[in-house]
């Protein structure tokens, strides 16, 4: 990048941040969550389509151009490609870019910056280059939208040396996740659940924030374990609720980062329960889940009692709207597989 780095504009007035505990919406709670970042670090920019007078597709952004101007919240052309290499100069010259890609879809255009170069340079530079760089990337299914508006693309990602992702599945976790995101100085592929994102759950900012590449066990369980990410997490409670009421008790464990994981509390729990199900939006056929299935199988097989069984994406293009219900996974067909493997 040349010419010179943008002038931050000053605030007007001191911004507003959470100061206690409350109950927001996913998208709402990614809001404050950027607005704390803004409000800490002049050297967080926005940048991405439409997110300035309009806040976004999805809202996420709303007011915060107003509340930190125009050279701190930037709309930029059709162009992603160009945004991320923008974003790129930007962090070379010391500022820490967030990138909004309107839909999972459109990252493609971009793929070769955050592939070939994005993920590299700060190795290229033997570690004297940081590029901290979050691209927030809405994706998941259930909108009734049609191909490039509701997949999941994480594993092009994780597959990528030199690039951490992550998924928060609540409100509380997306508040916190996309600040360490932004200060992490590795580039962060971070992906939101866009199907929750009005899904309401208290907001701590009084607490101590997990760490961002940590799992966690959302609900305890004996007899089998599910793990998920993002939006799949809700549907794995779902069915572990409906589990129990059929006498079988179910663990969650909630991945929170694809790209590193953390496979402390997923082995644990497998190596208490002997069964697992792994659940995934994405398609099924050299996917996230397929790496998750091989390493639990490498480190816990003496423990298991059954296949791990993986629930997917049919290995189909996306379908139109109207069938979206037949290829995304839901508890239903959690609970399909959670009875094979009870009755292997």
């Amino acid at each position: 990048m040349t010419g010179s780095a943008p002038t931050v504009q000053a605030t007007a007035q001191p911004v507003a941040t959470l100061t206690e505990r409350t109950e927001l919406p996913l998208a709402r709670a990614i809001n404050e969550g950027l607005r704390a970042a803004m409000a800490a670090d002049e050297k967080v920019l926005l940048m991405g389509e439409d997110i300035g007078p309009l806040g976004g597709v999805f809202r996420v952004t709303d007011k915060l151009q107003a509340d930190f101007g125009s050279a701190r919240v930037l709309d930029t052309p059709l162009a992603e490609a160009g945004i991320v290499g923008h974003a790129i100069g930007l962090a070379m010259r010391g500022y820490r870019p967030v990138v909004e890609i309107q839909f999972e879809g459109f990252i493609f255009p971009a793929f070769n910056q955050i592939v070939t170069q994005l993920a590299k340079i700060t190795n290229r530079h033997d570690g004297k280059v940081p590029m901290p760089i979050v691209i927030r990337v809405p994706y998941g299914g259930h909108i009734g939208a049609v191909e490039h508006h509701q997949e999941s693309p994480e594993a092009y990602f994780a597959h990528t040396p030199g690039l951490r992702v992550v998924a928060p599945s609540t409100p509380n976790d997306a508040y916190w996740m996309i600040q360490q995101a932004i200060q992490s100085q590795d580039p962060v592929l971070f992906f939101e659940p866009k199907a929750k994102y009005w899904m309401k759950g208290e907001v701590d900012p009084t607490a101590a924030a997990a760490p961002l590449h940590g799992s966690r066990v959302a609900r305890a369980g004996t007899d089998c374990t599910i793990v998920a990410f993002g939006a799949m997490v809700a549907a794995a409670l779902e069915a572990a609720e409906v589990a129990r009421a059929e006498g079988t008790s179910i663990e969650v464990v909630d991945l929170r980062s694809v790209s590193p994981v953390d496979y402390g509390p997923l082995l644990e729990s497998v190596r208490k329960t002997g069964r697992l199900v792994v659940a995934q939006e994405a398609s099924g056929n050299v996917s996230l889940g397929s790496e998750l299935a091989a390493h639990v199988a490498e480190h816990a097989f003496y423990s298991l009692q059954a296949p791990v069984l993986r629930v997917s994406g049919y290995d189909v293009p996306f379908p139109p709207a109207r069938l979206e219900g037949m290829f995304l996974p839901d508890a239903d067909r959690i609970l399909e597989a959670v009875d094979r493997t009870m009755h292997y």
